[in-house]
């Protein structure tokens, strides 16, 4: 294989070392398995570092903001003549499929029940005013933070990518501030890193992808939804993503991002005109007030006087920060891949509003309806929840709606469709990752990529290490972040210098024409 680069081998061989760790059982490593080490990391720095995960993301927001209304805004993602690879639609659809829809089919129904009835942010489990109170976290877990630290990732990627001509990897963002230096040990460390967050955050959904699907069809279907199924679902999926890997961006992902986008509008439609329509949309209007209102204080909130709810805290927004910390490498690359020619306005005003928009009328629709049932006694889909785990949540919605059949085996392809895309996107990811920062990695590469993804997933779920994976995934959130800070920095300063530039070729063009 061609561009190879260091970063390659040694990710590769951090993965197969993690792999092997994470097989191994407790009863030979009592003290020191991949479950018990991670989980003591990711502990103390849930306890140590949780006020500094909330301020640094919240920071984010605030850059993404100000880019919006800056004099930077109308400068592009691109040369000046660049014109927008992708329309609208097919570019809104790829960047929302690989920035988290599998995660809104999975959660838009379980996390406002569970926040209701099994754990809330505060109030008492049960009530309407805590209903309320479980879309607005919703909401505000799935909104403006998520896609703010995306944007930053992705728009700092994709200005000195095809403005400055860099070689597109994380690394070479950071040149500004350190000159060549960051070319040698560093550079690969920070890119080795970007590898290991992506490999493992993306084999960490497709194993619990598997268990989603799994358990749609054992539902549905009364299918044994064992490791056997999973593995099948695993198999049948890497078949599937790597074929539409193999036709590039242009094509197969493409194709399918928009089929997905479609057909999840579709199913939300279908709910929204069939269930409770006044109720979701008075939901929807009211928590978007709620949510806007109460973002300082939901961004900045602590239980700083050990009031009881530290422990919600750190296992919703915390976790929630930390991840979407460690997947925006591979989701921020991917949306600089697709951004060519757009502004910075344009990026910044798309990537932060459109998804957050969707995501929190999915979540009106599928969590609000669920909650409204629960509350009216119609369902009881907590129940159902704790007795065969989130997975199950949304199948149990549907069949409270007419053809809930079709509509559950239709929610499985989404499932499936969105894997897919996922999984399509981190491999291309990887392999620009891995061989130089090419915008078209070598088919080997992103293939090989592609099977060793599956392979960790089908490995540790076999053994049931998913969650330690997961765990040391969101481990590389925090020395991310301080990179992510850098990146601020860097793209600050050759913004300014870069419109100080443009501002000095006007003025030459200006008093040229007067000369005239």
């Amino acid at each position: 294989m061609k561009k190879l680069t260091n970063v390659f081998w040694i990710s590769a061989l951090i993965v197969l070392i993690f792999i092997v760790w994470g097989v191994i059982p407790s009863s030979v490593l009592p003290n020191a398995n991949l479950d018990n080490v991670t989980g003591a990391i990711q502990a103390f720095i849930v306890t140590h570092f949780s006020w500094y995960y909330l301020i640094v993301t919240t920071i984010f927001i605030g850059v993404a903001f100000f880019l919006i209304f800056s004099k930077y805004g109308t400068i592009k993602l691109g040369k000046a003549d660049d014109k927008p690879e992708f329309s609208y639609i097919s570019w809104f659809a790829m960047l929302f499929s690989a920035g988290m829809g599998i995660g809104l089919v999975f959660w838009g129904t379980a996390e406002p029940v569970l926040h209701l009835f099994d754990s809330a942010p505060y109030g008492d489990l049960g009530t309407t005013e805590t209903a309320a109170v479980a879309m607005q976290y919703s909401f505000f877990h799935w909104g403006f933070h998520p896609w703010g630290i995306y944007a930053i990732v992705g728009l700092a990627l994709a200005y000195f990518k095809f403005r400055h001509n860099s070689s597109g990897l994380v690394s070479s963002i950071l040149v500004p501030l350190f000159g060549d230096k960051v070319k040698g040990v560093w550079g690969t460390a920070i890119d080795t890193l970007v590898v290991f967050a992506t490999v493992f955050g993306v084999a960490t959904s497709l194993g619990f992808g598997a268990i989603q699907i799994s358990g749609g069809l054992s539902y549905v279907f009364d299918l044994d939804s064992g490791i056997m199924l999973q593995l099948i679902v695993i198999v049948v999926v890497t078949v599937l993503f790597i074929v539409s890997t193999l036709t590039g961006v242009n094509k197969g992902l493409k194709i399918l991002s928009n089929a997905n986008i479609i057909l999840a509008i579709a199913l939300m439609l279908f709910l929204l005109f069939v269930g409770p329509t006044d109720y979701i949309l008075r939901l929807f209007t009211n928590t978007a007030g709620n949510y806007i209102q109460n973002f300082p204080s939901m961004s900045l909130r602590l239980d700083a006087f050990d009031t009881g709810n530290m422990e919600w805290i750190n296992n919703w927004t915390i976790f929630y920060w930390a991840w979407w910390l460690a997947w925006a490498p591979f989701v921020g690359t991917f949306i600089a891949r697709v951004s060519r020619g757009r502004t910075i306005r344009e990026f910044t005003i798309s990537v932060l509003l459109v998804p957050t928009i969707f995501g929190a009328l999915w979540f009106a629709v599928f969590g609000g309806t669920a909650m409204n049932f629960d509350l009216q006694g119609t369902t009881d889909l907590a129940g159902q929840i704790s007795q065969f785990g989130e997975e199950v949540a949304l199948f149990s919605l549907l069949e409270n709606f007419p053809f809930g059949t079709v509509l559950s085996v239709i929610s499985i392809l989404l499932i499936a469709t969105f894997f897919i895309t996922s999984a399509d996107s981190a491999t291309f990811v990887l392999g620009m990752q891995t061989s130089g920062g090419s915008l078209y990695p070598p088919y080997q590469i992103k293939l090989v990529w592609g099977i060793i993804q599956s392979a960790t997933a089908a490995v540790l779920l076999w053994q049931g290490g998913l969650g330690a994976l997961q765990t040391a995934s969101i481990i590389a959130a925090l020395p991310f972040s301080i990179i992510m800070i850098l990146i601020v920095l860097a793209l600050m300063k050759t913004l300014k210098a870069d419109a100080a530039d443009i501002e000095k070729r006007r003025r030459r063009q200006l008093q040229n024409q007067i000369k005239k």
